[in-house]
């Protein structure tokens, strides 16, 4: 009897173990079983994720990413509206099976986990193709006699001082822009993200990056996922990689202008 009940034992915390957080089914089941892919965006980020008010639809890199990975997995993709400051949330809540796009940081990973990265945003001097050929490097902006844009309290500002202590810094309030100072002739150069940078250019074809040799500030760039499921994580992460060696990813970048 006392041999039984021990067996009883072992076999009741076996099925409890299996039972538990644990082995709890992974999203990627979960995914396969409906036949349906959750993916959170906040539609304005451009051009990663852009909303078009009149079809309701989405469009950019983070839509043709996840495009290809419902395909991949053979099911629908359901796009769940959300914004910046309940992104998170939102993986936490089970609201969607992962994000697009979203800088990795340490307050995020908290409570969540996260893919591989697979792009990153980076900082990038631009000026406009009338005045190119007077810059070559970030050096040949540091110098007395450019003048270098930015919007008041934005990182950009505190970037642009530290990094041109010999430039003359000018300051603008928002809704008023660092671009539009050098787009209207009234500053030589300004600095911002590669991603912004992007759509800058393809709005105002007179804006061209500087030629550096390195961009600067890079922040890793991944899909925000739940925490404890190592199982979707790993799915993902793999999946990553294929994309990175089949050349999807670095196409997709080109065509958002992306690419550096």
């Amino acid at each position: 009897m006392k041999m039984l009940r021990s067996f009883l034992t072992v076999i009741f915390a076996v099925g409890t173990l299996f039972s538990g957080s644990a082995f709890a089914q992974s999203a990627l089941n979960k995914i396969l079983d409906s036949g349906e892919l959750k993916v959170g965006t906040t539609g304005d980020w451009n051009p990663m994720s852009v909303r078009d008010p009149a079809s309701n639809g989405y469009k950019g890199y983070d839509i043709d990413i996840m495009n290809e990975l419902a395909s991949d997995l053979g099911v629908k993709l359901t796009f769940i509206p959300t914004d910046w400051k309940t992104l998170v949330n939102g993986i936490v809540a089970g609201k969607y099976n992962l994000t697009g796009s979203a800088s990795i940081s340490p307050s995020r990973m908290k409570v969540a986990g996260y893919s591989e990265s697979y792009i990153s945003v980076e900082i990038l001097p631009y000026t406009t193709s009338s005045k190119l050929g007077e810059f070559n490097s970030w050096d040949s902006i540091n110098q007395k006699d450019v003048t270098v844009a930015t919007t008041l309290g934005t990182t950009f500002e505190k970037l642009s001082k530290e990094w041109f202590p010999n430039a003359t810094i000018k300051v603008v309030e928002a809704p008023a822009r660092g671009y539009q100072e050098v787009l209207s002739g009234r500053a030589d150069v300004f600095i911002t993200s590669n991603i912004e940078g992007a759509t800058l250019k393809a709005k105002f074809k007179q804006i061209t990056n500087v030629p550096v040799a390195e961009s600067r500030n890079p922040t890793p760039i991944a899909m925000l996922m739940p925490q404890t499921d190592q199982v979707w994580i790993n799915y993902i992460n793999n999946w990553i990689k294929i994309k990175k060696m089949n050349g999807f990813l670095d196409a997709t970048a080109q065509k958002w202008g992306l690419a550096q």
